[in-house]
């Protein structure tokens, strides 16, 4: 672990390899699990200033989830995070003629209809955020569903924090990742 400004950060993200390889894993960590993609605070009024925009790339069953729930629910841990259909997945998601779970609100963002490209949670994964009242707590989350992403990850040698630089410059800052690749070469050398 590390210290960053006020952030603590697991090596984990410098010495792990990850890309997300979707051929592979057809945008698993969109449909298993328990819970819907973690949402922080300030997020919930994006979605609620976007959903007109989103709702045409929805599918039905997310449009009805989202209808009975809302566009962002309470989870079991008290936290915000999107509702899921029929308790599988993100009521976000949408499906390709392969089968791959995509998001909805990134295709609405890469069409040019809004200029919020998804939930950070979901650009951040395989980092995971937790906000402490005088820290954040960055870590890199193992799941076997990325399995795949991790070799990958390793045959292209794109470790952790630079596969989620876009993301980590979204929740931190340019000046904070500058710093994060200091302490990276650091740690390498």
């Amino acid at each position: 672990m590390f210290q960053l400004g006020k952030s603590i950060i697991s090596e984990e993200i410098i010495e792990n390899d990850f890309v997300c390889n979707l051929n592979a894993c057809k945008g698993a960590c969109c449909v298993e699990g328990e819970a819907g993609a973690p949402l922080e605070e300030e997020e919930l009024k994006v979605l609620d200033d976007i959903y007109a925009e989103v709702k045409p790339f929805l599918r039905p069953e997310g449009i009805e989830a989202i209808a009975q729930q809302g566009r962002y629910v309470k989870g079991a841990d008290g936290e915000w995070e999107t509702p899921l259909v029929n308790g599988s997945e993100c009521a976000y998601v949408t499906f390709d003629e392969k089968g791959t779970a995509l998001c909805g609100i990134e295709e609405a963002y890469n069409q040019g209809k809004i200029d919020w490209k998804k939930p950070l949670s979901c650009h951040l994964y395989p980092v995971r955020v937790k906000q402490y009242a005088e820290f954040s707590a960055v870590n890199y989350h193992k799941w076997y569903i990325c399995d795949d992403a991790c070799t990958l990850g390793k045959e292209l040698g794109v470790p952790v924090y630079k596969f989620v630089k876009e993301a980590l410059i979204r929740k931190f800052g340019q000046e904070w990742y500058d710093e994060l690749e200091e302490v990276a070469s650091q740690l390498k050398s």
